[in-house]
C-alpha cells in the first residue's frame, strides 16, 4: 500500500508541505538525523533539513518526521524557516538541525551559512588543494532557537553563532556539565586543515558564548586517521563531523564524531579519560563504517538505547540500530530492520 497524500500548511509558515503517512524510514532522505524521543507526548521527532523547495521560496528551514513506534512515520511537517535579517542567508542552506529539551523549553540548534560574507583567508599551504585557485572561506557556524513545543515555532536566541564569528563552524550540539551548558561544534578542516572539535560555554539563557573556545581534540588524533584520503594527499587534510555525547552506565563520557576513513565516511568513538568535557580525549576504534556516520543515541520509551545515523553519505537514508553499554564502550547489538 502507497503512503496517504495529505497536503498541510505549517503554523504561521508560508510553505506547503506534502505530508505522507505509513512511512518506513527508508522511503525518505534523510541526512544529519536527529531524533527527539518527547516524553510529553510519547512520539519520537526526527529533524532534518529543508531546501527552499520545501521550506518556501529563497528560504531553507527545517522539517520532522513523526512516529510512535520508530517503525512508521509520518511528514514531513515544516517547523522552521531561516528568519530574514539575521547574519545568515536563508537562501543558503541549513545543516544538522537538532532540538534539545533543557529548561523547559526545546531549544533548536541549526548550522547556518552567508556564502557572500567571506571571513580570513585560509593558509597559504591550504590553497594547494585547489591548485592555485584563491579559496574563498565564508560565514558558517550554529544559531540557537527556543520554542515551547517541539514541533515550534522557533524564535531566535541572540544576535549571533554561539562559536566566533571568524570561525568557520558546523553541526555544534548543546552539551550540560555540572549544570552549565556548552555549545560543542566541529571547527571546519576547509579553515584548519585538521579540523578540531571545540566547545564554548553558553549563556544560561543558550542566547550566546561566553570566554573563549575550549580545545578537545584534532581530527588527526584517531591512528586510524593514517588511511584518510580527502580533497588532496598534500598536504593532509582531516574532518571533524557530527559531535554527539552519550555517559555510560558507568559514569564514562563519550563521543560519538564523524570523518572518513578510505574515502567513506564512519561513525567514531572518543572517551574522555577525565569523565569530563575538558578531557583528555582518547580516540577508539569505528563504530560504523561502510559510508555512514553523523550518528546520535537516545532511548526508547521502553527502554532500549540506539543509534541513528545516515548512509550512504549522499542520497542518505536513515538507519537505526540498538547498541549495548557495556560501561566501558558502545557495541552495536543489531540493526533494526525497516
Amino acid at each position: 500500500m502507497k503512503p496517504a497524500i495529505l497536503l498541510l500548511v505549517a503554523g504561521a509558515l508560508a510553505a506547503q508541505v506534502p505530508v505522507r503517512t505509513g512511512l518506513k524510514l527508508g522511503d525518505f532522505n534523510v541526512h544529519d538525523p536527529f531524533i527527539l524521543a518527547d516524553q510529553e507526548s510519547q512520539t519520537y521527532y526526527l529533524y532534518n533539513s529543508a531546501s527552499p523547495r520545501l521550506a518556501g521560496p529563497g528560504h531553507s528551514g527545517v522539517l520532522v518526521y513523526k512516529s510512535k513506534d520508530l517503525e512508521t512515520w509520518e511528514g514531513p511537517h515544516l517547523v522552521f524557516q531561516v528568519p530574514d535579517e539575521i547574519w545568515a542567508n536563508p537562501a543558503d542552506g541549513v545543516w544538522a538541525p537538532e532540538v534539545h529539551f533543557y529548561d523547559g523549553k526545546y531549544y533548536l540548534l541549526a548550522t547556518l551559512h552567508n556564502n557572500a560574507k567571506l571571513i580570513e583567508a585560509p593558509p597559504e599551504e591550504f590553497l594547494a588543494i585547489y591548485q592555485g585557485a584563491k579559496a574563498k572561506l565564508h560565514l558558517r557556524g550554529t544559531q540557537i532557537f527556543v520554542s515551547d513545543s517541539p514541533d515550534g515555532p522557533f524564535r531566535l536566541l541572540g544576535p549571533n553563532p554561539a562559536p566566533p564569528m571568524d570561525f568557520m563552524t558546523l553541526d555544534g550540539t548543546l552539551f550540560v556539565e555540572d549544570s552549565v551548558p556548552y555549545m560543542v561544534y566541529a571547527h571546519e578542516w576547509l579553515q584548519m586543515l585538521d579540523g578540531t572539535m571545540e566547545a564554548i560555554r553558553l549563556r544560561p539563557d543558550l542566547s550566546g558564548g561566553v570566554g573563549e573556545p575550549i580545545h578537545l581534540f584534532k581530527a588527526s588524533d584517531a591512528p586510524w586517521l593514517d588511511d584518510q584520503k580527502t580533497v588532496s594527499k598534500a598536504p593532509r587534510t582531516y574532518v571533524t563531523d557530527g559531535p554527539e555525547f552519550y555517559r555510560t552506565k558507568t559514569g564514562k563520557l563519550l563521543m560519538l564524531w564523524s570523518s572518513y576513513r578510505d574515502g567513506l565516511y564512519v561513525e567514531t568513538v572518543a572517551y574522555s579519560t577525565s569523565g569530563k568535557l575538558r578531557g583528555p580525549w582518547r580516540q577508539g576504534d569505528v563504530l560504523v563504517g561502510d559510508d555512514s556516520g553523523h550518528g546520535m543515541t537516545f532511548h526508547t520509551f521502553d527502554g532500549r538505547l540506539m543509534l541513528i545515523l545516515h548512509q550512504p553519505f549522499r542520497m542518505a537514508k536513515g538507519k537505526l540500530f540498538e547498541l549495548e553499554d557495556t560501561g566501558d564502550t558502545l557495541r552495536i547489538k543489531r540493526q533494526v530492520v525497516e
